[in-house]
């Protein structure tokens, strides 16, 4: 990604060494290098390898964050999509790994990045709980123990027997979170998953963020749901074109971004 000397290139969620931080980003960017040819076959695909014709264009979709935020902070993200909120999640949690800069993180991270990762549609819910706990480093005891509370709190009741190819972005929703949060981490990271789902299934995620952030986890939160974040969030990040764009309390931060908006659609309708 990018072609940058080795010695550029980052250490991957190195310990924090400055006591009371979770989460250091120093200078991190990341770039996709993207074919301009759409192929239409892996023929013409390796076609175009051999001889060379392969041409690509790079996007940054993060570029020179630099990100300090302390043990027990609940920081909400917002911005359009496409801004880099996802991204920066990402390589946070170790799943990208940033072109440049360096990415620290102190604990075990517990992270709900996209409806339905880390779920075998052709398994049920319930074999997808051990399967889903197992890969986020829970022991078969600690999951035979918590079994019960998750499939009570994710609300499926019998449902939960049913091959998860067969459950709504809802129901994912609601499986995924009750998994993630049965034990307490150190680091919860939440990219929109709690956009869908009844009011009931929300107002009980509410409540257990806010168990969570009693309890001294750090939270961070990617959102379009406003009320989510001034209810959730002591702090909030505006993400655009791959940068902080603003940093500050919930309130400040999303009364400029609401009034970013209104420019732009304004700008829009009024060439």
């Amino acid at each position: 990604m990018g072609g940058f000397p080795p010695d550029e290139r980052p250490d991957s969620l190195l310990p924090v060494s400055a006591a009371g931080t979770a989460i250091r980003l120093d200078g991190v960017s990341l770039c996709y290098r993207l074919a301009k040819q759409r192929p239409r076959s892996l023929k013409e695909y390796l076609l175009h390898f051999v001889r060379g014709q392969l041409v690509y264009e790079k996007l940054w979709a993060l570029r020179d964050v630099d990100l300090s935020i302390e043990r027990g902070e609940s920081v909400g993200v917002i911005g359009r999509n496409g801004a880099g909120k996802s991204t920066l999640l990402r390589v946070i949690s170790g799943v990208l790994r940033a072109t440049r800069g360096r990415v620290r993180a102190v604990g075990r991270i517990a992270p709900i990045l996209e409806l339905g990762t880390g779920f075998d549609p052709e398994l049920t819910g319930l074999e997808n709980i051990r399967l889903f706990a197992l890969f986020l480093g829970r022991s078969h005891r600690e999951i035979d123990a918590a079994t019960s509370a998750i499939v009570e709190f994710s609300g499926l009741g019998d449902f939960v027997r049913s091959p998860v190819r067969n459950f709504s972005s809802g129901m994912l929703a609601r499986l995924g979170f009750a998994v993630v949060t049965a034990w307490i981490p150190d680091l919860l990271i939440v990219d929109e998953a709690l956009a869908v789902g009844d009011a009931v299934f929300l107002a009980r995620c509410h409540a257990r963020l806010a168990e969570f952030r009693r309890a001294g986890t750090t939270i961070l939160l990617v959102s379009h749901q406003p009320e989510l974040i001034r209810a959730s969030c002591g702090r909030c990040l505006r993400i655009e074109g791959g940068r902080i764009a603003a940093d500050g309390d919930p309130e400040t931060v999303l009364a400029g971004y609401g009034e970013e908006r209104r420019s732009s659609i304004a700008a829009d309708e009024n060439p």
